[in-house]
């Protein structure tokens, strides 16, 4: 069977600094990212979203991280077809304009193509020290599934490729019905790794719990149950703690994951003060316990 590694999708939140899960001399960036790494043998960093990475941070990650740490980064807002503000571009790739948002289209097109070449080529350290686990392409709600969308996740594989995209889904027509077998199938045939979730359902942008390997690599995202989904707080969308009852009745699930592909990265998204940590702590714990897992941990 595969290994699992469990880790939380944010170390550097505000809030979890003020939560107390650091220890008092881990008080500078680099402290805290060894302390976490310490903790997790994986992190995914979600301000790649927001805005592209330096190379030069990418370069401090990989030298505060040990031999082994494994770093998943999610891709930039604009690759994803999400509005992206345009002071989040490269200052030399933005386009004047008046618009809040952009959008791929908003962009002629070389600027486009070196968007991509830039974000990838900032991800060059983490690749060197062979810390870069998988790109986390997490696509919008009115991203359906449709054919052109289908051939935009084999646009995103050969861009990335030799690097390992993953894809996640915030809308429920790749799974309505038959439709659940088909986005499967899909991704297996083409090898296209498949995130699944666990989050709140009736929304718009829900998705079911469906847990299934599509490529040697399966990712796991625990958002939590909030009940406040829609909130545009942040921390209200995600601040949900899992019981540790939640947590044993996933184990098994995951552990029968495992068994179907090489790997597994476990993450939890539940990022409100240390939640996401406890929980993770919490659930490594149990995984441990599981038969016959390989569970990779610090």
């Amino acid at each position: 069977m595969g290994a699992i590694k469990v880790g939380t999708a944010s170390w550097t939140d505000r809030t979890l600094l003020d939560s107390g899960w650091y220890p008092q001399a881990a008080d500078d960036p680099e402290k805290r990212l060894a302390y976490y790494a310490r903790q997790f043998p994986l992190v995914e960093v979600d301000a790649t979203y927001y805005s592209p990475p330096a190379e030069r941070t990418a370069r401090l990650w990989a030298e505060r991280t040990p031999a082994g740490f494994t770093f998943n980064v999610k891709a930039f807002s604009l690759l994803t077809g999400h509005p992206t503000r345009p002071g989040a571009l490269y200052k030399d790739l933005r386009p004047e304009t008046d618009k809040k948002n952009l959008y791929p289209d908003d962009l002629a097109p070389q600027a486009y193509e070196e968007v991509w070449t830039r974000f990838l080529a900032a991800l060059d350290p983490l690749v060197a020290a062979g810390k870069l686990g998988a790109l986390l392409f997490q696509f919008p709600p009115w991203f359906t599934i449709r054919r052109d969308n289908k051939q935009y996740l084999l646009e995103v594989a050969k861009r990335c490729a030799p690097l390992r995209p993953v894809y996640e889904f915030r809308h429920a027509s790749w799974f309505d019905g038959d439709n659940a077998d088909e986005t499967l199938a899909f991704l297996r045939e083409h090898r296209l790794a498949y995130v699944c979730v666990d989050m709140p359902q009736g929304h718009r942008s829900s998705v079911p719990p469906v847990l299934a390997a599509t490529a040697d690599l399966a990712v796991v995202r625990f958002h939590g149950h909030s009940d406040k989904w829609t909130s545009r707080d942040i921390h209200e969308k995600f601040g949900y703690r899992y019981s540790d009852r939640e947590l044993r009745d996933w184990a098994p699930k995951l552990r029968e994951l495992a068994d179907s592909t090489g790997e597994t990265h476990v993450l939890m998204n539940n990022c409100y003060r240390d939640y996401a940590q406890r929980n993770g702590q919490q659930l490594q714990a149990l995984l441990v316990l599981q038969p016959g897992i390989v569970i990779t941990a610090r």
